[in-house]
């Protein structure tokens, strides 16, 4: 007899997504994909990431929004009348889990602020997103991805040194709040089985943005230094870089003292990481300036070093370097 698979972990939970766009629909997504019971419900005009394409799934439906919303119910609710504010009353009264980014102050508009949700839902787990939160000097303002990457300092740390600032180029402010949204939720989960009482998650994309500079923040609050942008490269640790190869680029990516060695076995220069151990890994940063030129000439005429072609012949091998980092 066969053993029937275990239940999703969130079986049996109720989401209604009342989200759009990305960040509240990439969250729902994820309890969906644990099991959750996720209703989504759209205005009459859509969400208007159903149009965002080429490619359509569907006439109506783009990839974008098809990859955001799989495995949804779906309904449509004009929320902006009072009969499709019954609706919602009437959905709200078996929902463990609502999520939204409205504009903030439109579900107070309609009759639903904070407090009122939970007198009447006290089990309830909102769940709200928006760009720059409910109060403080910016609270209430829209946001979408590349207003906060550049309101928040991503695109000043994301290009090549001599170039402008440049978006990344997903839109990861808007699914690493969908991600920490659906960890507070998990949060309020685990509280609610506690006390018995639902929980605010309250996410805003600027917070994301800002805690995605690390490692430059971490640098900026202990001794000021201000953040450039490095292109590919890593801000303090070397050789952490994009290289081009005689078949093709290469990304090295060297993060410990047993990496270089290993990396110098492979390109035949093992005397480098000899000069290597003696000095701090922390003045990475100051020696690879006059180092890594020296490394990624030679490379230019060399095969990537892999298991297809071994090392490099001795002729085009980086010569020896003396101010590598070492411990």
């Amino acid at each position: 007899m066969t053993t029937p698979p275990p239940a999703p972990a969130l079986a049996g939970l109720k989401v209604l997504d009342l989200s759009r766009v990305l960040a509240g629909p990439y969250c729902a997504q994820m309890l969906a994909d644990h099991g959750a019971d996720v209703i989504k419900v759209e205005p009459p005009a859509d969400d208007e990431t159903r149009g965002w394409g080429p490619p359509f799934v569907a006439p109506d439906t783009s990839a974008y929004y098809q990859n955001l919303n799989r495995a949804k119910k779906n309904i449509v609710v004009d929320l902006s009348v009072p009969e499709g504010r019954d609706i919602l009353d009437t959905l709200l009264r078996d929902t463990d889990v609502l999520v939204e980014n409205f504009k903030a102050g439109t579900l107070a508009k309609w009759g639903y602020p904070d407090e009122e949700l939970r007198r009447r839902f006290p089990a309830l787990i909102h769940c709200r997103v928006t760009g720059f939160g409910t109060d403080g000097p910016l609270g209430g303002q829209p946001g979408y991805d590349a207003v906060l990457q550049a309101y928040g300092g991503l695109m000043s740390v994301n290009g090549e040194p001599d170039g402008p600032p440049l978006r990344v180029g997903v839109p990861v402010v808007d699914q690493v709040t969908g991600i920490l949204a659906f960890s507070g939720i998990l949060l309020a989960l685990h509280e609610r089985h506690r006390s018995g009482l639902g929980q605010l998650v309250d996410c805003t994309l600027l917070d994301t943005a800002i805690s995605l500079l690390h490692p430059h923040s971490a640098s900026w609050l202990a001794n000021g230094t201000v953040p450039r942008r490095t292109g590919s490269a890593h801000p303090t640790i070397a050789p952490y870089d994009a290289f081009t190869a005689a078949d093709g680029p290469v990304f090295i990516a060297v993060g410990n003292d047993r990496l270089f060695g290993a990396l110098t076995d492979v390109l035949g220069v093992p005397g480098l990481a000899t000069t290597r151990a003696s000095a701090p890994t922390r003045t990475a940063y100051a020696t690879r300036g006059s180092c890594v030129p020296r490394w990624s000439r030679p490379s230019r005429t060399s095969p990537v070093p892999n298991s297809r072609h071994g090392s490099p012949p001795a002729a085009s091998r980086p010569p020896r370097c003396t101010t590598w980092p070492r411990r």
